[in-house]
């Protein structure tokens, strides 16, 4: 796409590295794993004539510095804050996926003045609790302890077939439509053979464990709703988080637009980014953030 602007911002003493385009109200795109700023490309290029569109790579994501040790989603969220102040922006609406959304709901409990409206495609929240490790899904939820162990960077970085081996499983697995990503599959093993982006990816995993563990259990603290108003469009055929898990959503979020996105997987930006961009404006356009 032409028109993108390239940054590297300097956010909590690290280097972040930012695609920003278009005009308008800004929103912040938030890419989940294994992902980095390129899964938007297409979202961006259809919204931005009514959006300026900011899509950093978090940081241990693709060109953008990489975490000593375990780093979750508040530390990511901190981070926003601190792009959001580095580039002069108050507020945004604030659009995420995956990891994305995870970092979304620490970013909304600790400075939702900051949050114009929040949009969310798939994404882990309390209410999934102990459905994340039920017996018929740990075929599905292995990633997440393998991504933990030091041997994961070793086996799927000892060469770059392996790690497009693997970033490709992924991305293929979880889509609906299985060429979506068929047009990048290079950049993103590119991407991932970066010196400490295999890491740098596995880190949020690290950083979620004890939550996700917690929540397994039943023993994760109750937290009051996130009242930002929030849209949440949650694939039809999502092999990891199904559909069926929106049940809860209205305990994490109290002012909540909810409904299926139909005929894509995992990555509905990319399976269906007219859709999804059509999605995204018109949430915005709702609530008034143009």
């Amino acid at each position: 796409m032409d028109g993108i602007e390239h940054l590297t911002v300097r956010v909590n003493g690290a280097d972040l590295h930012v695609a920003r385009c278009g005009t308008g109200s800004p929103l912040l795109l938030l890419h989940g794993w294994p992902e980095f700023w390129l899964t938007w490309e297409p979202v961006m290029e259809r919204l931005s004539a009514r959006h300026t569109l900011i899509a950093p790579d978090l940081r241990g994501f693709g060109d953008s510095d990489k975490p000593e040790g375990a780093f979750g989603p508040p530390e990511q969220a901190a981070d926003m804050v601190a792009l959001f102040d580095a580039l002069g922006i108050d507020r945004a609406g604030i659009v995420g996926h995956d990891v994305g959304g995870a970092v979304i709901q620490a970013l909304a409990r600790a400075h939702p003045e900051r949050c114009a409206g929040l949009f969310l495609f798939d994404f882990v929240y309390p209410g999934i609790g102990s459905r994340l490790g039920a017996p018929d899904r740990l075929s599905e939820i292995w990633y997440q302890s393998f991504n933990q162990m030091d041997l994961a960077v070793t086996l799927v970085g000892a060469s770059r077939a392996s790690c497009a081996a693997y970033i490709g499983h992924f991305l293929r697995h979880w889509s609906h439509r299985k060429d979506a990503f068929d047009p990048v599959l290079d950049a993103f093993a590119d991407a991932y053979m970066k010196p400490g982006n295999l890491a740098g990816g596995f880190a949020h995993y690290r950083a979620a464990h004890a939550g996700r563990i917690a929540m397994l259990k039943g023993e994760a603290p109750p937290l009051p709703p996130i009242t930002v108003p929030t849209c949440v469009r949650w694939a039809e055929h999502d092999p990891i988080f199904p559909y069926a898990w929106t049940d809860r959503l209205g305990e994490t979020f109290s002012d909540l637009d909810l409904a299926p996105f139909p005929d894509v997987g995992h990555f509905p930006h990319r399976e269906d980014p007219d859709r999804a961009a059509a999605e995204i404006a018109g949430f915005f356009g709702r609530i008034g953030w143009v």
